[in-house]
């Protein structure tokens, strides 16, 4: 399974970042994301109300029911191994993180799910690395991070970055030209204000043009 979901992560390239939303929408955004081309999305914990990670939880498990194998769905804002084997138990296939926590990282990979940890810089992205990670998730990208991220991924080539933070339908493409191999994103394909009208539609016609511009040169 593990293979699986680095293969689809390398050929996919973007996961939807869903935050704050009621767990009865996230399989509706879910849905609306594959109609939009986008196969991955990751639902995040939040850590300021621990009472609502039961609710990520059973948006996880929705997602996955009607989804099925349609689309790959993961948990995000991951900081514990307790909420590793919460995510787990509701059936993430993958974990990512905002920080590099070596234990986050191997209680990942013992429970067969993909890591996806957050790193800065080159000492953090390669103690992640070093650790198990799958991929290291380059957070926050700010400022000119393509540029950054080119300079960090010349000597760390061995280490596959994703780019997350800012990125944006306009500006996704010159992350995988700087050397990412896929993007996080937000607020800027799942947007709140959507969600709260159940625009899904929009939802759909953002993930097309993410999905049309990932690639280009």
């Amino acid at each position: 399974m593990r293979e699986q979901v680095i293969e689809s992560i390398l050929e996919n390239k973007i996961i939807a970042i869903v935050r704050g939303a009621d767990e009865e929408k996230v399989p509706k955004i879910a849905q609306a994301l594959y109609e939009g081309g986008v196969k991955l999305m990751e639902v995040t914990f939040n850590q300021k109300d621990p009472a609502s990670f039961v609710h990520t939880q059973n948006a996880i498990r929705k997602s996955r029911e009607l989804m099925g194998s349609k689309m790959l769905i993961g948990a995000g804002t991951v900081t514990s191994v307790a909420l590793v084997e919460a995510a787990k138990e509701a059936g993430a296939q993958y974990i990512v993180s905002p920080d590099t926590d070596e234990d986050v990282i191997r209680r990942t990979v013992e429970l067969d799910m993909v890591s996806l940890p957050g790193a800065y810089t080159a000492t953090e992205a390669k103690k992640a690395h070093n650790a198990g990670a799958d991929f290291v998730k380059l957070f926050p990208c700010i400022d000119n991070a393509p540029a950054y991220l080119k300079a960090l991924s010349a000597p760390l080539n061995h280490i596959r970055f994703l780019a997350v933070g800012g990125v944006n339908a306009d500006n996704c493409a010159a992350f995988m030209n700087a050397g990412a191999y896929g993007v996080g994103v937000g607020g800027y394909l799942v947007n709140k204000e959507w969600v709260a009208q159940e625009r899904y539609d929009l939802i759909t016609a953002e993930a097309r043009r993410f999905v049309e511009n990932i690639n280009i040169k």
